[in-house]
């Protein structure tokens, strides 16, 4: 089997070679790095390879350009900064995506997934999720949150939002006031509808907002604590999920 790996930043190439060079999910005969958008057209427009890992934006353009200057039918596994946008594309039409900075386990389970549906895959689904990306739809963001409160409907500002929590297979809404409502909907899809600027999906538990953050503890570089200053709803400590840790860092920051 062959591999091309289109990615600019020669530690991330590095990287991921590294890893596929070791695995034992499928059997590759070469991995040939190609470093920008014109190495890139040239090599598929007289080459062929049965995956590619291709990063989004590379330094002389974005991935887009290669697919509309030559043809590429294989599979690709694309690798992205954080983009929520991008990375709800990436659900609906290319096989996976690999979120900067990626673990080994999650390249093997892109691989495998490879694996199972490189047979039934369509060339064309790429090239949609990328015109997707380059023209996106004006972002809806909700501001209020319909809950039901005994033989009332009560609409909820984000304002007034501390936080949300899944406990269960139940979301939960809580307020600066220190109520609590059952909110239909999923932490996975909610946090697309969030105005990101305010809020951010710590673990698979909590979406937090930015002014109820106390203190945030740092255990280790791959473990982060956060105090809230109101009450969570279990007495366990919130703790950073490991993939968001960068993410949460850009956030603080921005």
């Amino acid at each position: 089997m062959k591999i091309a790996i289109v990615e600019d930043e020669h530690l991330a190439s590095s990287y991921l070679k590294s890893i596929l060079e070791q695995q034992e999910v499928i059997v590759i005969d070469q991995i040939t790095i190609l470093k920008s958008v014109e190495d890139a057209v040239t090599f598929f427009t007289d080459y062929k390879v049965d995956l590619a890992f291709m990063d989004i934006h590379l330094g002389d353009g974005k991935s887009l350009e290669i697919f509309e200057k030559t043809n590429i039918s294989c599979p690709v596994i694309f690798i992205t900064a954080y983009d929520l946008y991008a990375i709800k594309v990436f659900k609906h039409f290319t096989i996976d995506y690999l979120l900067k900075p990626f673990e080994e386990q999650e390249l093997l389970e892109a691989l495998v997934k490879f694996t199972k549906i490189k047979e039934r895959f369509k060339s064309d689904s790429t090239l949609q999720s990328l015109y997707a990306i380059a023209n996106p739809e004006q972002k809806k963001i909700q501001h209020h949150f319909l809950v039901n409160h005994g033989y009332k409907l009560i609409s909820i500002n984000e304002t007034d939002i501390s936080y949300f929590v899944a406990t269960g297979k139940h979301l939960f809404v809580h307020t600066n006031s220190g109520n609590s409502y059952l909110y239909n909907n999923t932490i996975k899809d909610l946090i697309h509808n969030l105005d990101s600027e305010h809020f951010f999906k710590v673990n698979r538990k909590y979406i937090v907002r930015r002014t109820i953050i106390s203190e945030i503890i740092k255990h280790s570089n791959q473990k982060i604590e956060l105090k809230l200053t109101v009450k969570a709803v279990e007495n366990d400590p919130i703790i950073l999920s490991k993939k968001e840790i960068n993410n949460f860092k850009k956030w603080l920051n921005h």
